[in-house]
């Protein structure tokens, strides 16, 4: 028995199985890869004329005939080796060139080898090859980034304390007094454009990274305070919408209750009845504002008409302004009940 091919042996079981399928081989199923090898290659070279015109198999013809010898190579090789007579009557031997016909066959054979490779080696190729990720995992990493992002903002602004503020201040304006404040102030500053006008003070230059231009700043005229003209039309203004009522809305104060025998409550109750203070507002208003009355001259005329002007809505702004508390007060008297 012809020793195995060195080309057989050099196959893995997986593609042995593949080369016997290819040659038509029967009944190697249970061989293992030492007997696989021995029955291929006694199989090869029982049908070496119809499988050496198969490309699959011509490593395994190439170097099979240059080990065993077949009658082609052994004349090639006898042809290779013939005498040479000199000119001295000694012959000599010319050096075969066999091997290294050979060696090129070997490297060429396995050239094929390689090129012959199955497809699962192929496919092992290819997965060791880097992908992109697919779409999903694209999708499952941005919301992931995305979560990390909404938790990293709740806790910012869990710190920065704004809702916290935002429930103070809410607090805060959710009353009487601050409302009949915010009426107040829209009429003060109506009023201060034209008691306390504004005079040229300074002149912001341009920026010319900035791209903006020369800006002048107005600031009030604080000499007005010692004169008649910022006096007369401030304390007419405080007397009807602050001072007056304010007495009034203290000495009728409508929300005290009376001590009962177990306890006195207080529930409710203001230091200044905020109805009586809207009520005397208006009344004054519409007697100071509209019906020109003047209380026997303690009330004058261009102080009535500059106020008029000024007060955002004039009278009927300030009557507003009153219905708006009376309304506020009623509103939060009904809820303490």
């Amino acid at each position: 028995m012809s020793t195995v091919s060195s080309w057989l042996r050099g196959q893995r079981k997986t593609e042995l199985v593949e080369l016997a399928n290819d040659a038509g081989l029967k009944d190697f199923e249970s061989l293992k890869k030492s007997d696989l090898e021995i029955k291929l290659d006694e199989y090869l070279r029982a049908h070496e004329v119809t499988l050496s015109k198969n490309s699959r198999f011509n490593p395994f013809y190439t170097r099979a005939g240059a080990s065993s010898g077949s009658p082609v190579k052994r004349e090639s090789a006898g042809s290779t080796t013939a005498a040479t007579v000199t000119s001295d009557g000694e012959s000599k031997t010319a050096k075969p060139r066999g091997r290294r016909i050979t060696k090129v066959a070997d490297d060429i054979s396995s050239t094929l080898a390689m090129a012959t490779r199955t497809p699962r080696s192929n496919l092992n190729i290819a997965r060791s090859v880097p992908l992109p990720p697919s779409p999903a995992v694209v999708a499952d990493a941005i919301d992931r980034r995305t979560a990390v992002l909404r938790r990293r903002a709740s806790v910012a602004f869990d710190r920065s304390g704004i809702v916290e503020q935002a429930e103070s201040i809410r607090e805060s304006l959710s009353s009487v007094v601050s409302i009949e404040a915010l009426v107040l102030a829209i009429e003060a500053w109506g009023l201060r454009s034209e008691v306390l006008p504004s005079r040229y003070a300074f002149t912001v230059p341009a920026v010319p990274l900035l791209r903006t231009s020369d800006n002048a700043v107005y600031l009030p005229d604080l000499f007005f305070l010692l004169t008649s003209s910022f006096w007369a039309p401030f304390s007419l203004w405080i007397s009807t919408s602050i001072t007056v009522p304010l007495i009034f809305a203290y000495f009728f104060n409508l929300t005290l209750k009376h001590k009962t025998r177990s306890h006195a409550s207080t529930r409710g109750t203001h230091s200044f009845d905020p109805l009586t203070f809207n009520i005397v507002k208006a009344l004054l208003a519409f007697l100071v504002y509209s019906q020109d009355v003047r209380f026997g001259g303690l009330v004058g005329d261009e102080s009535v008409y500059r106020i008029k002007s000024a007060v955002p809505g004039g009278a009927e702004g300030i009557l507003i302004g009153a219905g708006i508390g009376a309304l506020t007060s009623l509103y939060d008297a009904v809820l303490k009940k």
